[in-house]
């Protein structure tokens, strides 16, 4: 019967009944070390979990969770093109121990990607270590795939909502990159970055702080 043909008090109690469902589907079909799904991964470190809906994950034998991880809802994580296929190096996807993965975001691994412990990040961010090709153009761009680069974020950064980190990106220690920002190259430890292609424009100096960096001039600038 429609809900919409029953009563207030009808719907009110088929409310209930679907969010008490959905809160323990939620609960029962989340993956963790002890489950048959969690048990795939290379390594899956207790007090780990991902949260239920999760995108099909696979090629999990190469992946590793390090402990007291938890990777959100809606979150893609995937080696290689397709189910099944050998890879060179293992694990290709790292995760370290008690990171956070906001939902809906995407880690997607070829070769390598090594994440750090203490790593959070906002919803909808996205870290791969290869990129489509465009040189040729005979032939479709999403036909061209350009070489593998390892990808790492080192231990105690955040990367902001919608961040992007792509191939080759080396982002160092305790660092922030701002919503929206797309990640290449070397960032150095102790900084904020922010922009497309991001750029430092804070950085910890001892004694001083998190002073603000002019970008054009790659100075520091005192603070108003």
């Amino acid at each position: 019967m429609p809900l919409d043909s029953l009563g207030d008090a009808a719907r009110r109690l088929a409310g209930r009944a679907i969010q008490r469902a959905w809160d323990e589907a939620a609960r029962v079909a989340a993956i963790g070390p002890e489950t048959a799904r969690g048990r795939r991964f290379g390594r899956f470190g207790d007090g780990s979990g991902i949260c239920f809906p999760w995108t099909a994950p696979y090629n999990e034998s190469w992946m590793w969770i390090g402990e007291s991880t938890r990777v959100g809802p809606y979150v893609t994580l995937s080696v290689g093109m397709v189910p099944g296929q050998a890879m060179t190096t293992d694990p290709v996807v790292r995760i370290g121990d008690r990171c956070v993965i906001g939902k809906g975001s995407g880690i997607v691994g070829h070769l390598q990607i090594e994440i750090g412990d203490d790593v959070w990040t906002g919803h909808h961010v996205y870290v791969t270590d290869q990129n489509h090709g465009y040189e040729d153009p005979l032939v479709p761009i999403g036909m061209q795939m350009a070489p593998e680069r390892p990808v790492s974020i080192g231990s105690g950064s955040w990367l902001g909502h919608g961040a992007v980190v792509l191939p080759g990106a080396r982002v160092g220690r305790h660092v922030v990159v701002a919503a929206g920002s797309v990640v290449r190259g070397e960032v150095p430890d102790n900084c904020v970055v922010a922009g497309n292609p991001a750029r430092v424009i804070r950085r910890y100096v001892p004694g001083r702080g998190w002073p603000r960096i002019d970008v054009a001039r790659e100075e520091l600038v005192a603070e108003a």
